[in-house]
């Protein structure tokens, strides 16, 4: 007992202390959404939801475009540079905590430390527009497996793609309801494991494809004239770092528990092990079993050729569920920083979160949030190429650079330590990185305009 007693003293005194710091008047978004209840495991439940969603299973499509070595030499570095830079905002983020300036927001963090202006007309903008881009996506998404199921399952051709979009959208209409980020903290960690699920079976299903007899022939030559390669390359570089994109550290760390040093370290231990495990899997199999012969989407496009599966129906089906479920988790996840700015600004913090006057706006706000989401879903089946565009104007700026901006700032290392050019230079090259793709993606759906109709059948 008496070794045990100092540590937990010291434990309640920091915890008290952190607590005696915190804001007194939290407004509505910051009290109701970001409730600062959740352990380090529950915070590593919402980063793997966040980052490992099924964007992932478009990585083999991301290593046709650059080759063996540099496609995986490109995964794994922007696996270590991910990892670095959100324990980077984390560390700034227990910082200023310990100083009593606990910021449950990233644009309230960028508005600390950076100034009023960075935080509304540049941090804030480009956070909503990422995460209900990343929303609308996911939304699509969710109605192109449920498509996929029904084509599995019936020969009837009569569906078209938007009525699946609205019936996903109805689902989101529910979850979408779930009051705070901390309750999602069950749903997220039943989306870890259907995540590990669907990346099992895209990886033993294009292991199994790329050793049956029907196989096509590989060929991982890089096609096209050497400018589409050079653009090509940047759409993959592309591809990967928003793959491995997250825009919400902050309001991910907001949830945990005072004191909360240490614990987002931890959280991002567990979700860089599903990470690796997923990530690389899905990647190096999808790659090896198509070679540049890839669908312009997901590897799961590559199962089925001339509307005949390569694989049992079964698998399909099942891989194709998973997807389903765990993308509507990946929803609600990029729903809550929509869903704070609604409550910051219609719902009173001074009363009652579930009494009748607050009750009413938020239901109808985060209606209304999903009901757009789910029209242009509906309407725009092409959105991934804009979201592309979205990618390289929020997710880059968000985790690759203002990371490394904010921790300079903070911490002012020496200009003759390595972390201080360090930091620099990872701003640098992926400031130049999203200005070249930017450019790319536009370019991409450009070339695409011509293929684009409403409401499209895709």
């Amino acid at each position: 007992m008496g070794t045990i007693l100092p540590n937990s003293v010291d434990t309640s005194a920091e915890e008290k202390q952190e607590e005696s710091n915190r804001p007194k008047q939290l407004d509505a978004g910051a009290l109701f959404v970001l409730k600062s209840r959740g352990s380090w495991l529950h915070c590593g439940y919402h980063l793997t939801t966040s980052i490992v969603a099924p964007a992932l299973l478009s990585l083999p499509l991301a290593l046709s475009l650059m080759g063996w070595f540099p496609g995986v030499l490109c995964l794994s570095l922007l696996a270590l540079i991910t990892f670095y830079s959100y324990n980077l905002l984390s560390l700034v983020l227990e910082h200023h905590a310990q100083l009593g300036q606990r910021q449950l927001r990233f644009r309230d963090m960028a508005t600390h430390i950076l100034g009023p202006g960075w935080g509304r007309y540049f941090v804030g903008p480009i956070q909503f527009g990422v995460c209900y881009g990343a929303v609308i996506a996911c939304i699509l998404l969710g109605g192109q497996s449920l498509k996929s199921i029904y084509l599995l399952s019936t020969s009837s051709r009569t569906m078209q793609l938007y009525q699946f979009v609205v019936i996903f959208g109805i689902l989101m209409l529910i979850l979408g309801q779930i009051p705070s980020f901390h309750n999602l903290r069950h749903i997220n960690l039943v989306s870890l494991i259907l995540s590990l699920s669907y990346s099992a079976c895209a990886t033993a299903g294009s292991i199994y494809i790329g050793n049956s007899k029907n196989r096509s022939a590989k060929d991982y030559a890089i096609k096209g004239s050497a400018q589409n390669q050079v653009f090509g390359a940047f759409n993959a570089i592309l591809i990967i770092a928003t793959t491995y994109g997250n825009g919400i550290i902050p309001e991910i760390q907001a949830t945990l528990a005072p004191p909360v040093k240490g614990k987002m370290l931890k959280g991002l231990c567990v979700c860089y092990a599903i990470v690796i495990s997923t990530f690389f899997s899905v990647a190096i199999s999808g790659y090896w079993a198509f070679g540049n012969n890839q669908a312009p989407g997901i590897v799961l496009q590559n199962f089925i050729v001339n509307d005949e599966p390569l694989l049992p129906r079964w698998v399909l089906l099942m891989t194709n569920a998973f997807t389903v479920l765990q993308v509507a988790a990946v929803s609600v996840v990029y729903l809550q920083p929509t869903n704070e700015a609604f409550e910051k600004k219609f719902v009173d913090a001074k009363i009652e979160q579930f009494a009748i006057s607050n009750v009413v706006p938020r239901l109808f706000f985060r209606s209304l949030s999903v009901v757009i989401a789910t029209t242009v879903a509906a309407m725009f089946p092409f959105f991934g190429d804009f979201n592309a565009v979205l990618g390289a104007f929020g997710f880059i700026p968000l985790d690759f650079v203002l990371p490394m901006v904010f921790y300079n700032v903070t911490f002012k290392p020496s200009k003759r330590t390595l972390i201080f050019w360090g930091n620099t230079s990872i701003a640098i090259i992926f400031s130049l990185v999203a200005v070249v793709g930017i450019i790319s993606s536009i370019r991409q759906t450009i070339l695409d305009a011509n293929t684009y109709s409403f409401f499209a059948n895709m």
